[in-house]
């Protein structure tokens, strides 16, 4: 921007990039309206996840197992979105919830494929060592609990974190019930719909995180490749 751009911006453009303007660890950022989106489509997947989460445990306590399969695709869906948008300083950890989801995923894929849609849940229910092909998934989302339980602190999340393997875990080994499974699955819904209502309230730039600690470990990558 020449000198004659700068006196002609208009003072309320100034004040909107100085609001967005931040001091981090390793030096100045700016939040950019692209950065802001990314916010918005993260919250809005988290907010999707929650809801087919929530939909989809009700559906199975009031009607049975039967085509709540869909809710798990909804879900599998809207929480791949949420952790291709979610910001993680530490590139592995991120890559790690992608892989995990990208595996559960392909279990649910494959489950749906071998036992018919409409058989999927009610064998899981019946069969619990079904679970292991699409527990990857629940443990990308476990992964996400706690990232926003690490950055927010929030009560949610950590019940989120805690309830969700215990629950699977559980079911799994023969300490849960089918029953006692579902409430504590219903209970995580619950919680994940509370954390992702939560998040519109708070300032896109808490999403974003310290973007100086982005850019020095991208540095950092591009050294060590070169």
């Amino acid at each position: 921007m020449t000198n004659k751009e700068a006196t002609n911006t208009p003072s309320s453009q100034k004040e909107e990039f100085a609001s967005n303007e931040y001091q981090g660890i390793y030096g100045k950022y700016t939040i950019t309206l692209s950065d802001e989106i990314e916010v918005r489509r993260y919250r809005l997947s988290v907010l999707f996840c929650g809801i087919s989460f929530c939909a989809g445990i009700t559906h199975w306590l009031l009607f049975g197992p039967n085509n709540a399969w869909v809710w798990l695709i909804l879900m599998a869906i809207s929480l791949g979105l949420a952790l291709n948008w979610i910001h993680i300083y530490l590139r592995p950890l991120h890559l790690a919830l992608k892989f995990l989801w990208a595996i559960g995923t392909i279990g649910i894929i494959i489950l749906l494929w071998k036992l018919s849609p409409e058989n999927l849940l009610p064998t899981i229910a019946r069969n619990p060592i079904w679970i292991i092909p699409i527990g990857p998934l629940f443990a990308a989302l476990t992964g996400l609990g706690f990232k926003e339980f690490f950055c927010f602190r929030r009560i949610e999340a950590i019940g989120l974190t805690i309830l969700v393997p215990i629950s699977l875990l559980g079911y799994l080994v023969g300490l849960t019930s089918n029953t006692l499974t579902l409430s504590f699955l219903l209970c995580s819904a619950c919680l994940l719909l509370i954390l992702s209502l939560r998040k519109f309230g708070v300032n896109p730039a808490s999403d974003i995180g310290d973007k100086s600690v982005f850019e020095y470990l991208e540095k950092e990558r591009s050294e060590i490749v070169l």
